[in-house]
């Protein structure tokens, strides 16, 4: 996967390879799909949600530079994985998930595997943030919106980053932003589709 799918995808920061290959990616996924785990491909989770693709998780952790005294606010928790390796380079991560059931899987994954040290795993509208833990250092929102919530922006701390996809069901773009010195600017790193943001 780290070879065929990743390196030769331009991913290149070492800590997120590291990452990737350290965690196994099989463990957060259901038992019937684990033959497909290191597939280029989304897979389901259940509740008519996806594991993100292995190259899809990594860029979206390249792009937020983090170091690890970091603390990251990442929306959807799905299954886990992605927050498994958003923990394996930052301090701190709080991930939150909208479906009870998929908050509960993420939690048991990340125990599971050894991953739940730095995770607080959290149920709730991702869309809000987690205003009671904000400010965050970076943002990773795994579900796409028809444009940036303000209640994460402002969550953001100054200097910060956040990736997120915007765009409607079918057509969306990756969007690295940056907060500096009280200006937003934000970047395409690629064209994407994720599942919904979606709210109570």
């Amino acid at each position: 996967m780290v070879e065929r799918q990743l390196r030769c995808r331009a991913i290149r920061d070492p800590r997120v390879l590291a990452a990737m290959l350290e965690i196994p990616r099989e463990e957060f996924v259901p038992e019937s799909g684990r033959k497909h785990a290191y597939a280029d491909d989304p897979a389901p989770i259940g509740h008519g949600q996806t594991i993100s693709q292995p190259y899809m998780v990594a860029l979206m952790a390249q792009c937020l530079e983090l170091k690890d005294t970091d603390t990251v606010l990442e929306v959807g928790a799905g299954c886990g994985y992605h927050a498994a390796v958003l923990a394996a380079l930052a301090a701190r991560v709080i991930t939150i998930e909208l479906i009870p059931e998929l908050a509960e899987m993420a939690h048991q994954n990340l125990e599971k595997s050894g991953r739940a040290g730095n995770v607080l795993v959290v149920c709730g509208d991702g869309s809000q943030g987690c205003p009671e833990l904000a400010p965050f250092d970076a943002i990773s929102v795994a579900a796409a919106a028809d444009d940036v919530p303000v209640p994460l922006l402002e969550q953001l701390k100054d200097p910060g980053r956040m990736v997120i996809p915007v765009g409607s069901s079918w057509e969306q773009e990756l969007r690295v932003i940056r907060k500096s010195n009280g200006e937003v600017t934000w970047h395409i790193a690629t064209f994407c589709r994720f599942v919904p943001l979606r709210s109570p």
